[in-house]
């Protein structure tokens, strides 16, 4: 999963991405192709597989994380191209200054921004059927051509009028017609609440969450602040502004999720490890994760929820209790499913 951290300047975005990342921000990197970061998802299922089975290796999910140049207010020429670094991200995390300013207002602002990049993108490809469509070619292709033309027609005529592509509800087929064009706006989009102090403890305003349906926010300044200063010192700081730790892990788990991901599990003395998958991703599907050949060789998958096999402490236990399950290719993966796929080789 690539999600892309975008905002405009002065957002803290590139703070947001050293804090997530832990990798240091480089500015000219930023600039010309974005920099990327990975941010390892923490995961107490991992944390307790792995103390149970002691396994020679532990591989928790990632999140790689793109840092890009700030959009400008006043320069909005120049953001098209900044927000172009994006296109194959599979998701955007918007930076919002809630330390400062209004973060509605900037949201607004933002998902203009990704309108204005789609409409772009759309009206060129418009322009280019138009032409070919004057030209002597084969009944077929000027028949697809057409079907396309109507549809990015109908997709300009949305986002002229402010509405997003998502908006539209596109059908699969018509999804996979404009998928090479990689819309911002058919992306999953979050906001993330980059607040001061004066907002500790407060949810998001009511405007934003009617705006965006995934929201987290930390104080990510005031958090890299505290982790600098002396054990003790930090402790009495946190104690007087009424925090009991640190958002960051709470931030990446919720971001993980609020991108559509869950996770399957194996399991075993060699490695334990947690396998990112989009919710409703099927058992054959996840074998492909695993390998390809388990997916074209797919018989069938052994499945036990996680709490049930932390319940009974063995398979044999869980097969004993009822919970041990054999599923087809067409079982639809659940968050926290411990999977092994049996395959012809």
């Amino acid at each position: 999963m690539r999600v892309g951290l975008v905002g405009f300047a002065g957002s803290g975005k590139s703070t947001v991405f050293e804090w997530l990342t832990g990798a240091r921000s480089n500015p000219a990197k930023v600039l010309h192709e974005g920099q990327v970061g990975v941010a390892q998802v923490p995961d107490e299922r991992v944390d307790w597989l792995s103390a149970h089975f002691r396994p020679k290796k532990t591989t928790y999910a990632t999140l790689e994380l793109v840092d890009t140049p700030g959009l400008s207010v006043s320069e909005r020429k120049d953001n098209p191209k900044r927000l172009n670094i994006l296109r194959t991200a599979d998701g955007l995390l918007v930076v919002l200054a809630a330390f400062s300013g209004d973060p509605v207002a900037e949201f607004r602002n933002f998902q203009n921004e990704l309108l204005f990049a789609d409409l772009e993108i759309v009206a060129n490809r418009i322009e280019k059927l138009q032409a070919q469509l004057k030209k002597p070619r084969p009944a077929k292709e000027k028949e697809n051509d057409q079907k396309e033309l109507e549809l990015l027609h109908r997709i300009a005529g949305a986002l002229e009028s402010g509405q997003t592509s998502a908006g539209l509800q596109l059908s699969e087929e018509q999804e996979k017609q404009v998928r090479s064009f990689q819309l911002f706006t058919l992306k999953r989009t979050m906001a993330f609440l980059n607040i001061g102090e004066d907002r500790l403890g407060q949810p998001p305003p009511p405007e934003l969450t009617a705006l965006c349906q995934h929201i987290v926010q930390a104080p990510v300044k005031l958090e890299v602040e505290l982790a600098e200063l002396p054990e003790a010192e930090r402790e009495e700081f946190m104690r007087g502004l009424g925090l009991s730790g640190f958002s960051r892990e709470r931030v990446i788990r919720d971001i993980f999720r609020g991108m559509g991901m869950i996770v399957f599990l194996t399991v075993g003395e060699d490695e334990c490890r947690a396998w990112p998958v989009p919710a409703g991703t099927t058992a054959v599907e996840g074998a492909a994760e695993i390998h390809t050949d388990l997916a074209q060789g797919f018989v069938r998958a052994e499945v036990v929820p996680f709490e049930e096999f932390k319940k009974h402490g063995s398979m044999k236990e869980c097969k004993a209790k009822g919970v041990y399950r054999l599923e087809s290719k067409t079982y639809v993966i659940q968050d926290g499913d411990i999977m092994h796929i049996l395959a012809n080789r």
